[in-house]
């Protein structure tokens, strides 16, 4: 854990000297050179501290849980700068913000000029590159891992992070102090100092300052990753973020390794079948779904019957290719002491909707029992990482195969009738005739989010704003595989919501292109410049065809979208 530490510590040190500090290093200055208290600059970075490590660990927690938008914080902290300009530059409001404290001294909070609101305030907005130790932080609390290594990881990422800063504070309160001519215009440099923290913070509200940070070199990206990702390192940084091996697809694989050929074509006897462990029992369940009454189910209930343990989540266009074999296996092997379970684990929030997975799931024929895994819970349990995962157990609860991704029907099937013909079962219906649509095109357009999470990785034109309207111009040629925005969007972490005249522009090549769509209104869809279709977009987010062809195609597709209609993911078959 000390290595840890000193790690972490080594990391957020690394990161102030980055490009990442540009957009605070002005309000930093400009803070500790607004008051002759010495306690000033202290107060100034433990309220970012404070703030920035409270908003990595529980941010997206809490906004989540109260149903609010992820941004809010940084608006949070944005308008506490813009008050607190305005206080330096207006002295009755600086009287107005210190009335709350005057129950510890009003003189005493004047003095030290509001460093720890100050601070507060900037950590809120404080966002540093997402190197190795960021990320595992990011993790443990997005997957709810709050404990004490956490919590300790994060606070010595942030006081590295605060030291350069805090020199810097020091420095411009010393200024302040020191220099005869500065000392005797103080309130003049408070009106400076006023001007510099509203510009700043503005930079930081519309994004002015993006452009800088990315045109300077990122020197310190390579040192911090070389540290973070050695050895030991890594592993506990693994552990910190909560991913783990998976121990069933481990013994799959080396059972594979040994016997490929039988592997790929599945067992035709139970004996042969590989050992791969105790299936964990299903864990964190928030609802049943296609249970009697709603009633939960667990392994030792199951015992003496074959059971798929199927991961899948409804808008996933790969479960959607998966999903009618699962359901022929299910239908014609039922009677015989089979049973699936479909974990259903939510990739985007509005599949959390126990609504939308209940209405979904009919939709796509789904009628065996649903675990509603929203909290990741049983994801966990088994240290799964993908959708759509199957894993198949014999009838004492044992793993016996594994399944990860489109494709290897056959042979899960031949597996499944196994391990059925080992429990007893000595007449079993012929093989079910499903058509295997895994694609099967090496250069397909591969998946592309359009929500700022992932969407730079694939969008080009002007750069991705997060969370704000913004006016997007595509670019004269788009590249293959790439999409790009065109009029007004406002993308947000997981989808981009559209405005006036929106459309976006996606050159692909593949047979079928599906995207993933909520809210309300209409999308035209032009392939090459000429009209397909329109679809009408309402209900549930859900997954929409927008091209089909026979076979792989190279095109460009045009979509033009109604105000509000949102746009989550695309997906290529």
């Amino acid at each position: 854990m000390a290595e840890l530490l000193a790690v972490a510590f080594l990391g957020g040190l690394i990161t102030s000297l980055s490009p990442c500090i540009v957009p605070v290093l002005p309000v930093i200055l400009a803070g500790g050179a607004t008051s002759a208290s010495r306690s000033r600059p202290y107060l100034i970075i433990a309220g970012l501290v404070v703030s920035f490590s409270l908003t990595v660990l529980l941010g997206t927690i809490v906004l989540s849980a109260l149903g609010l938008p992820l941004s809010l914080l940084r608006w949070i902290g944005i308008g506490l700068l813009f008050l607190l300009a305005a206080s330096l530059l207006i002295p009755g409001i600086a009287v107005w913000i210190e009335k709350p404290f005057s129950r510890l001294g009003a003189s005493r909070y004047a003095k030290r000029g509001g460093g720890f609101v100050l601070g507060l305030s900037l950590g809120f907005v404080f966002v540093p590159c997402a190197g190795p130790v960021l990320s595992a932080i990011s993790a443990a609390a997005a997957n709810h891992r709050i404990n004490a290594s956490s919590l300790f990881v994060t606070l010595f990422y942030a006081a590295g992070a605060a030291i350069p800063l805090l020199i810097l504070a020091i420095l411009a309160r010393r200024a302040t102090t020191q220099w005869s001519s500065m000392r005797s215009h103080l309130p003049v440099v408070r009106r400076v100092a006023g001007v510099v923290l509203a510009v700043t913070t503005a930079a930081i509200a519309f994004g002015w300052l993006d452009s800088l940070q990315t045109a300077v070199p990122g020197y310190t990206s390579a040192l911090e990753n070389h540290i973070e990702s050695s050895g030991s390192i890594a592993k506990s940084l693994q552990s910190l973020s909560g991913e783990k091996a998976n121990p069933i697809a481990a013994k799959q694989a080396k059972s594979a390794a040994k016997d490929p050929a039988r592997a790929a074509a599945g067992s035709p006897k139970a004996a042969s079948l590989p050992d791969l462990g105790k299936a964990p029992d299903f864990k964190g369940i928030v609802d049943w779904l296609n249970t009697p009454g709603g009633q939960p189910l667990s392994l030792s209930a199951l015992k003496g019957k074959v059971v798929l343990i199927d991961f899948w989540t409804y808008s996933c266009i790969n479960c959607q290719r998966a999903l009618p074999h699962v359901e022929a296996w299910y239908n014609d092997y039922k009677k015989d002491g089979f049973v699936v379970v479909g974990v259903h684990t939510p990739e985007f929030a509005f599949e959390h909707d126990v609504s939308n997975i209940r209405s979904e799931a009919s939709k796509l024929g789904v009628d065996y029992p649903i675990a509603v895994d929203n909290n990741y819970g049983t994801w966990d349990a088994y240290n799964n990482d993908s959708w759509p995962a199957d894993y198949l157990l014999d009838q004492t609860g044992e793993a016996r195969a594994y399944s990860v991704g489109e494709g290897g029907y056959s042979a899960m099937e031949t597996n499944i009738r196994a391990l059925l013909t080992a429990n007893g079962i000595t007449h079993l219906p012929p093989r079910t005739d499903v058509s295997d649509r895994t694609p099967t095109n090496q250069d397909q357009t591969p998946e592309t989010y359009v929500g700022y999470e992932y969407a730079p990785l694939n969008f080009v034109g002007t750069p991705v704003v997060n969370d704000k309207s913004t006016d997007y111009h595509a670019p004269s040629s788009i590249p293959q595989s790439t999409a790009a925005f065109n009029g007004q969007w406002t993308d947000h972490k997981q989808e981009a919501t559209a405005g006036t005249k929106a459309t976006i522009q996606l050159r692909f090549d593949a047979s079928n292109v599906y995207l993933v769509m909520g809210g309300s209104g209409t999308v035209g869809v032009s392939y090459n410049g000429h009209p397909l279709t329109t679809l009408a977009v309402s209900g549930v987010p859900k997954l929409y065809t927008l091209f089909s062809g026979s076979s792989v195609q190279s095109g460009l597709l045009t979509l033009t979208f109604s105000p509000g209609v949102q746009a989550f993911d695309f997906t290529f078959g």
